[in-house]
């Protein structure tokens, strides 16, 4: 492939990925459009909800101001006042990541592995930009520079990824080069880090699996408050299914809330509540089903889930015993055990702050966890399980 099908191939397949993305959300509005609204308002409202929702899916501020009917009508103090939505749908940037996995192979093909890359992410932005621009209303308006450059760097993380999984056996690519930069270092440093960084991993997604069939659960058990919630949202089916579709993209950030509570800090839905293993304290929430789940009160049990991340580090660290056994000693052992504390803290922190943020006025100006105590809480509980299994399993090794 010559360098001119491979610049039209390389933008072909950014637009394509930003095409899927906002016709998810447009395709159910459009029948809602014509179904419910029989084609009598402007269709142009719909196309910017879908541009909207596209873009709070990778984290772009989005402020809104609502008239006066609107806002009363929702029944939340501080609506009148414009405010900024600020927290982001991951279940849009997870798409985005796997489409640019997808491209990333594809681009990486053809052989062009500078070119095909730089025009891939040129075109994603140009398009990027284009939409934000063409959803800028006065009720609604996102942020041109964040419409931008965050997809964008949201698909670049996906197309990174496909290129390195794609290139990672040629030696002669950069990401190629990387095992040979990264064995100048200390034997005892590399094994250490490359050790900690796969332990850290491991236990961060232990965590994260353990959180999506908790949360699971939760919505099996509470199926009769969930649906009870769709019920008094009175919508069509058309609207239901659009209903449904917003609280898929959604559905990322709620396991991740699962993921804070299982730690221990929890999360927030709205200003001084709390959702946390041994009580929660809620206060007036929104109208959705999703939240049907949610506890309250006391939980006699809850405190059970923090054995979660402790089990997920202890796991952790006893994977970590083939791999320096007879290489790491003394306090290189114990410096593995705790950076994969630092390392799974670190990924549940950033995972935490992107699932939090401010989902609408009043008290819905705080809506998720706390980043900085998950982090924490995170990189202690793993860490010091990690070090136990990683001395463990070595000690096991040692009478066998």
């Amino acid at each position: 492939m010559n360098r001119q099908l491979t610049a039209i191939f390389a933008g072909a397949e950014a637009l394509l990925v930003v095409a899927i993305g906002i016709a998810i959300p447009l395709a159910p509005l459009t029948l809602l459009w014509g179904v419910q609204y029989g084609f009598a308002v402007d269709w142009a409202i719909f196309w910017r909800a879908s541009v909207d929702s596209w873009l709070i899916g990778h984290g772009v501020d989005v402020a809104i101001s609502l008239d006066p009917v609107t806002a009363a009508s929702l029944g939340v103090a501080g609506a009148e006042a414009p405010f900024t939505i600020t927290i982001a749908a991951l279940g849009f940037a997870m798409l985005t990541v796997l489409l640019g996995v997808r491209a990333g192979r594809r681009v990486s093909e053809t052989g062009y592995l500078v070119l095909g890359p730089v025009v891939s992410l040129a075109t994603f932005a140009a398009a990027s930009a284009l939409v934000t621009v063409s959803a800028l209303h006065p009720f609604a308006r996102p942020s041109l520079v964040q419409g931008t450059v965050l997809p964008t760097l949201v698909f670049a993380l996906g197309l990174g990824i496909g290129l390195l999984a794609e290139s990672r056996q040629n030696s002669n690519t950069p990401w190629g080069r990387m095992p040979r930069a990264a064995s100048s270092l200390p034997p005892e440093v590399t094994a250490t880090i490359f050790a900690s960084l796969r332990a850290g991993v491991g236990a961060a997604a232990l965590i994260m699996t353990a959180a999506s069939v908790v949360s699971a659960a939760a919505l099996l058990i509470s199926y009769g408050r969930v649906i009870a919630l769709y019920e008094a949202l009175q919508t069509q089916v058309i609207g239901g299914v659009v209903v449904t579709l917003g609280q898929l993209a959604f559905v990322p950030n709620v396991v991740i809330w699962t993921a804070s509570w299982l730690i221990g800090p929890g999360f927030a839905i709205g200003s001084g509540s709390t959702v946390g293993p041994l009580g929660s304290s809620l206060g007036p929430i929104p109208t959705v089903p999703l939240f049907g789940a949610l506890p309250s009160g006391e939980l006699a049990f809850g405190f059970i889930g923090l054995l979660v991340p402790v089990v997920a580090g202890f796991l952790a660290g006893t994977t970590l015993a083939p791999r320096v056994h007879g290489v790491l000693r003394g306090w290189y052992l114990l410096a593995a055990g705790l950076a994969t504390g630092v390392v799974g803290g670190m990924i549940m922190g950033l995972l935490a702050w992107a699932s939090s943020g401010a989902a609408g006025p009043g008290r819905l100006a705080v809506v998720g966890p706390y980043p900085l105590a998950v982090g924490a809480v995170a990189a202690l509980e793993i860490g010091i399980a990690a070090s136990i299994g990683l001395f463990s399993a070595l000690r096991l090794r040692a009478r066998s």
